[in-house]
């Protein structure tokens, strides 16, 4: 109720008394020494501490968004995934040495370590899903099938 005639009287008011609200307008959002009870060498200390909070938080905050986004780049990098620049800009931006999970780290080294295997020949001989028996079968079917046509176009067997 009180904002609502404030608006509705107070531009009046501060007309005929000459603007002197202004001044306590100026001050009413901002915090001073006498507002929170300290002297002035107390609350620029008290300033000073609440900047240095804040430039440590933010330094927390930027080595944690690094040390995710060098995760996305890891789970990308093993599951072979398109990369990301807005993360590779973000490692490079914290310059700090990251954390990496351990068990992560290990997966991409086992995994690694696989690749290099399979891509060998003897890896790639061994994963092929060849069924011997059947190639044994089929190729033992097509010589007959071969002699008989043979014997039947062939009069001399």
């Amino acid at each position: 109720m009180a904002f609502l005639l404030q608006q509705m009287v107070g531009d009046k008011l501060k007309n005929m008394t000459g603007g002197k609200d202004d001044v306590e307008d100026k001050t009413a959002g901002k915090e001073t020494a006498a507002s929170k009870g300290m002297s002035r060498e107390e609350f620029e200390e008290y300033q000073k501490e609440l900047i240095e909070d804040k430039i440590e938080r933010d330094k927390e905050f930027a080595t944690k968004k690094a040390e995710r986004a060098n995760l996305r780049v890891q789970l990308r990098d093993k599951y072979r995934l398109p990369q990301s620049a807005q993360d590779d800009a973000t490692i490079q931006m914290s310059g700090d040495d990251l954390d990496l999970p351990e068990e992560l780290a290990k997966m991409v080294e086992e995994d690694e370590e696989e690749e290099e295997i399979n891509d060998s020949f003897l890896g790639k001989l061994q994963n092929m899903e060849v069924d011997f028996d059947a190639i044994k079968t089929k190729a033992q079917n097509t010589m007959s099938e071969v002699k008989q046509t043979a014997e039947e176009k062939c009069v001399t067997m």
